[in-house]
C-alpha cells in the first residue's frame, strides 16, 4: 500500500487526482474508492498504485480502524449510493490545469488530436498563451536581429523568420484543438473550413468559439472536464 493526499476531487464527475508519498501523480474515480469517508481535497489516503492509476483506495483513518477491528474499510459514501461513475475523456487535458496547462496540453499530448472535446476555456487559454508567445517571439528575434547588424525596424529578418518558425509550430495544434472546440457544441470539425468563406468567415468560427459545451456526451466524446453539467 502506499500513502498519499487527495489533491484534486471534483464530485460532480467523480474524477480526482493523489499525490503520493512517492512523489508521483495518481489518477482514480469513484470504482477506485473503497472508504467510508468522503472523498475530499486533502484528505490522507492509503492506496494501491496500478501504473498512474491509484486503486482500492482507503483514508488512513479507516485503514487504520479497519486494522485495529481485524475487518476492512467499507465503500466510499459517494460510491455506496450506486451511481455510476460519470464518462471521462481518458486523453483529455487534466483538471483544472490552468491557462498555461492548457496550453501545454494543447502542444503536447493534443498537438495533433483531431478527436474528442474541447471546452471554450481550453480552447481561449491556448489562444491567449499563443498570442502571448507571438509577442515575446517576435521581441526576442528583434533583439538578436539587431545585435546581429541587421535593421529590424525596416525589415525584421530574423524576427520575422522566428515568428514564421513559431506559426508552423502552433498550425497543427491550433487546427486540432479548434476541431475539438467544434466538437464540443455539437458540430463536425469540417467546420473550420467556414474561416474561408470571404469577409465572414473568420467572424463565424470566432462566435463558434465562444458558444457553450453541450453538457451530455455527443458522438465525439464526454462532457469536457470541469464543465458543469
Amino acid at each position: 500500500m502506499k500513502s498519499g493526499e487527495i489533491i484534486y476531487f471534483d464530485g460532480s464527475r467523480g474524477t480526482g487526482f493523489i499525490t503520493g508519498n512517492d512523489g508521483n501523480r495518481y489518477v482514480f474515480d469513484v470504482t477506485d474508492l473503497a472508504s467510508d469517508q468522503p472523498a475530499s481535497k486533502g484528505a490522507k489516503v492509503e492506496f494501491e498504485a496500478d501504473g498512474d492509476r491509484a486503486r482500492a483506495i482507503v483514508s488512513q483513518m479507516a485503514a487504520r480502524v479497519a486494522a485495529q477491528e481485524g475487518g476492512s474499510a467499507q465503500p466510499w459514501a459517494v460510491a455506496a449510493a450506486g451511481a455510476p461513475a460519470p464518462a471521462v475523456d481518458p486523453d483529455g487535458p487534466p483538471p483544472a490545469p490552468g491557462l498555461f496547462g492548457y496550453f501545454r496540453y494543447c502542444v503536447t499530448k493534443g498537438y495533433v488530436r483531431f478527436s474528442g472535446r474541447a471546452r471554450r476555456r481550453e480552447y481561449w487559454s491556448f489562444a491567449v498563451v499563443a498570442l502571448i508567445g507571438f509577442a515575446i517571439v517576435g521581441g526576442i528575434g528583434y533583439a538578436v536581429g539587431t545585435a546581429l547588424g541587421f535593421n529590424e525596424a525596416d525589415e525584421p529578418t530574423v524576427s520575422a523568420a522566428a515568428i514564421g518558425i513559431f506559426w508552423l509550430f502552433l498550425l497543427l495544434p491550433s487546427l486540432s484543438v479548434l476541431i475539438r472546440r467544434l466538437h464540443d457544441i455539437g458540430l463536425s470539425g469540417w467546420f473550420w473550413l467556414v474561416a474561408f468563406v470571404p469577409m465572414v468567415g473568420s467572424l463565424i468560427i470566432l462566435v463558434m468559439t465562444l458558444v457553450g459545451s453541450q453538457k451530455h456526451t455527443n458522438k465525439w466524446g464526454p462532457v469536457p472536464t470541469g464543465v458543469h453539467v
